[in-house]
């Protein structure tokens, strides 16, 4: 990862953690504002009650996602899962949960902070199936072929190395291992402004890819059938505030109209041929 993007989103990651474990409420993608994850088009609304039940309160706050890769991938018990950049550790959780006592779900995390709430959340939520790892997504410390299962949630976009993050992921999956993640993608040209600005890169939208661009990402390292599927396409309406308050001109967010959206992305390790 680029180092100036890296240290300016563990630092704004790491405040939202912080901010968590003191009891002043979350955040979301891009802002100080403990309020705002109930207005950001993108973090809000991604766990009903039913998933969210016995999950700690903090786990909850700290949801910085665009989706809910647990509820749309196909954990089965005894499977081991890696959440890539797992934050507070609520995919990890629900996971653990969805893999049962035979399965594994590991949280990897570059922000310490981050770190620190999600094992204050595991012990709340009394798992033993679970370790949070510290490092990034770039250099996954894991060994080759040792996971079923490859989540995250709108993280990779925050990546300024995204062909490492996609040849990592394919490295530590096993054959016929799947890749299941949430995150931002962009459909067609966006305004350069948007592109440039550091503040909306932490916010989920300025480092994401184009759709065509992660599916090739992807093919490049070897993984196959590989989907993108379009879980929530952002009207001008539901950025508008959250585009503006970012410092963009209100015509320059008008032209970001229906080009970003959430997915969640599939695709596979291919088995290796039968000789």
């Amino acid at each position: 990862m680029n180092e100036p993007i890296k240290d300016v989103v563990a630092t704004k990651y790491g405040e939202i953690a912080k901010a968590v474990l003191e009891g002043r409420g979350g955040g979301c993608c891009g802002s100080d504002d403990s309020t705002c994850a109930a207005d950001d088009p993108i973090t809000r609304d991604l766990y009903d009650e039913r998933e969210t039940a016995g999950v700690p309160d903090d786990a909850v706050n700290a949801s910085l996602g665009c989706g809910n890769p647990t509820a749309l991938a196909t954990l089965e018990p005894g499977e081991t899962v890696l959440d890539l950049g797992s934050g507070g550790g609520i995919d990890v959780l629900l996971s653990a949960r969805r893999v049962g006592p035979t399965g594994f779900v590991y949280g990897l995390d570059m922000t310490p902070e981050m770190l620190e709430l999600a094992r204050k959340n595991q012990a709340e939520a009394g798992l033993t199936n679970v370790e949070f790892l510290e490092g990034t997504i770039e250099d996954i410390p894991l060994p080759d072929s040792s996971v079923d299962v490859i989540i995250s949630n709108c993280v990779i976009n925050l990546s300024a190395d995204k062909d490492r993050v996609f040849a990592e992921a394919y490295r530590v999956l096993k054959p016929g291992g799947r890749f299941a993640v949430s995150d931002i993608v962009v459909r067609g040209e966006i305004p350069t402004e948007i592109r440039r600005s550091v503040e909306l890169w932490i916010g989920c939208v300025a480092g994401a890819l184009d759709e065509e661009d992660f599916r090739s990402g992807l093919e490049t390292v070897g993984f196959v059938d590989v989907d993108i599927e379009p879980t929530r396409v952002y009207t001008f309406e539901e950025a508008e505030e959250y585009l503006v308050a970012a410092g963009l001109d209100l015509e320059v967010a008008k032209a970001a109209e229906g080009r970003i959206m959430s997915a969640f992305v599939r695709a596979t390790k291919p088995q290796p041929p039968v000789r």
